[in-house]
């Protein structure tokens, strides 16, 4: 799959998120890498501090919170276009759900794990 066709489903799957959840996220940037250089198999990262978390004094003026989509190790687990399609989707609301302060064990109960 090429980078440009990777690139449209993250964009794809980031205009899937309801309006009323998208006007919520706030300073986050999504980057698409190829692997992450310690854990080669991790498909998403979030890197930041979850809106639960924030306070308004002391958050002002923070680097962006950091989404990570790893693309090689999306495209290494899946064997067709279509599940590429739907991992993409699942990593993405899986990070953003990071964002929004949902934890791995809450996640894993909604099935988004």
């Amino acid at each position: 799959m090429s980078d440009d066709r990777f690139e449209e489903l993250v964009a794809d799957a980031l205009d899937s998120i309801p309006p009323q959840l998208a006007r919520a996220i706030d300073n986050v940037v999504v980057l698409i890498e190829p692997r992450h250089p310690d854990e080669p198999d991790l498909l998403g990262l979030y890197e930041g501090i979850a809106l639960t978390e924030r306070l308004d004094s002391e958050y002002g003026g923070s680097l962006p919170d950091r989404i990570t989509v790893y693309r090689n190790a999306i495209l290494d687990m899946c064997g067709s276009e279509a599940e590429v399609v739907d991992e993409v989707a699942i990593t993405v609301v899986h990070e953003l759900a990071h964002h929004f302060g949902i934890d791995e064990d809450r996640l894993h109960q909604l099935g988004w794990g």
